[in-house]
């Protein structure tokens, strides 16, 4: 599978699960397993939890 971003191949785990984060060798960009069917990944932009620092 490749990054949506930059194109670069991804490596995806075989034992990877639903909800996995994985990121780019290239870019960096995070994407969130979003469904796993076999080898069939689906993936959706990680999002990213900024701290509030409690304000």
């Amino acid at each position: 599978m490749n990054c949506p971003e930059c194109d670069a191949a991804l490596n995806i785990p075989d034992d990877a699960s639903v909800g996995e984060i994985v990121s780019c060798p290239d870019c960096g960009a995070d994407y969130e397993i979003a469904k796993k069917d076999g080898s069939n990944v689906e993936l959706k932009q990680a999002e990213s939890v900024g701290e509030d620092w409690g304000e």
